[in-house]
């Protein structure tokens, strides 16, 4: 009886330290400055989906700040427990519908939605005892109309070879599982190999009927290979083509890395036709490897934020044809010393300028600058920039203010 007492009273210690914890870390978030957005031009109703996460510091004071709706919430005061997570946007859209099915699953690379199914396809590494690597596929399936959930395990094909796999798309064909990933795997002497894989997972029968290396590349020390994919505007939704660069590149001892323009290439796959294609990239205005790179893609078309103007330029290529469709101005002047964050998402582009760096390199804190804008015309729908309403003058000028993340719901 006594042992179970001192559990009890124990568990209550704990329980007290973490509340008085929490409350502590609360009253101090009370004294911060808020941040809101002053709208120049627009409709503040745009800023409805857009979140932007922050961080303000002081000395060895460091606050994570979140502005949502125009409404600031600080990290402390979610009173947060050492196991919560966190999600972005479209992880949390999932799990608010979802929540059965999402449990232990939150990488959004690894999902397919539409508009009868949820699927989620991720691999697990792990290594044994005796140092032998063993990697599976972890597939779940929920049918949406009547909440059905399956969900297997099965083994990662010439899982011997493996050292390391991403997953970074999934699609569903023809009952079907397309998984597309990214692999590191043995090579003889000191040699590296990088590949990218595409595995098909039949549903019914839950096994791998086919394992399709779509491009393998070997290298050694100091030569390198990446393998890098535009950011996905969409990445659970149905998409016929993706588009992927392999960039060779050599790591100097004495200065930076130095990619090999003339060696990298950039590469578009259809599931359907399963036809893998070379980008060219030969005329002025079509695909190469520095838009692929830094370009946002809904499957279709592939967008890429110009900077070599007075003004930025959004520029919109057809993945099918690879060439230029669209080029507009945005109402946006270009420095080039500003931090930007772009999204793509509602049919609008959302382009912010974060912390500007001085001739030190050092973060300023120079207002935040949002644009919003209509994507096909560039038509500004939303102008404004952050305000800092400081809770205590005296210290209004002694918390830094800088930019970490944008996402749009």
């Amino acid at each position: 009886m006594k042992r179970y007492l001192c559990s009890i009273i124990i568990g209550l210690v704990v329980l007290l330290s973490i509340g008085t914890y929490y409350v502590k870390v609360a009253s101090s978030a009370s004294g911060l400055p808020t941040y809101t957005f002053k709208t120049i031009e627009g409709s503040d109703k745009e800023l409805d989906p857009v979140r932007v996460k922050a961080a303000l510091e002081q000395g060895n004071f460091y606050e994570e700040v979140t502005i949502e709706s125009n409404q600031n919430t600080y990290e402390s005061d979610r009173y947060r427990s050492f196991w919560s997570d966190r999600y972005d946007v479209q992880i949390e859209r999932l799990i608010k519908k979802h929540r059965s099915f999402m449990r232990g699953k939150d990488i959004i690379d690894s999902f397919y939605e539409d508009d009868d199914f949820l699927a989620y396809a991720s691999v697990n590494n792990e290594y044994t005892n005796s140092g032998k690597m063993e990697a599976e596929f972890d597939i779940g399936v929920l049918e949406k109309k009547d909440e059905e959930q399956t969900s297997f395990r099965i083994d990662l094909p010439h899982q011997e070879r493996v050292i390391n796999t991403e997953v970074r798309d999934v699609q569903l064909i023809h009952s079907k599982l397309q998984v597309l990933t990214m692999n590191d795997v043995h090579s003889n002497d000191d040699k590296e190999t990088r590949e990218v894989h595409l595995y098909t997972i039949d549903l019914a029968k839950k096994k791998v009927v086919n394992d399709k290396t779509l491009v393998s590349e070997t290298f050694t020390y100091p030569n390198q290979v990446d393998i890098e994919m535009p950011v996905n505007t969409a990445p659970s939704k149905p998409n016929n083509l993706i588009l992927f660069s392999l960039i060779k590149g050599v790591n100097h001892e004495q200065r930076d890395y130095e990619v090999k323009l003339k060696e990298s290439k950039v590469f578009s796959y259809q599931y359907d036709t399963e036809k893998l294609t070379t980008v060219k990239g030969a005329k002025k205005e079509s695909l190469n490897l520095d838009i692929a790179r830094s370009g946002y893609t809904d499957g279709k078309s592939l967008y890429t934020i110009d900077d070599k103007s007075a003004k930025y330029h959004l520029k919109t290529f057809d993945l099918s044809s690879e060439v230029l469709t669209n080029d507009m101005e945005l109402d946006l002047v270009v420095n080039k010393k500003d931090q930007n964050f772009v999204a793509i998402n509602n049919g609008r582009v959302y382009l912010l300028l974060g912390n500007r760096l001085d001739q030190k390199e050092n973060l300023t804190n120079d207002p935040a600058q949002l644009l919003i804008a209509d994507v096909k015309t560039g038509k500004t729908l939303y102008k404004g920039e952050t305000v800092r309403h400081a809770a205590d003058k005296k210290n209004e000028q002694k918390i830094g203010f800088f930019i970490n993340n944008l996402e749009v719901k």
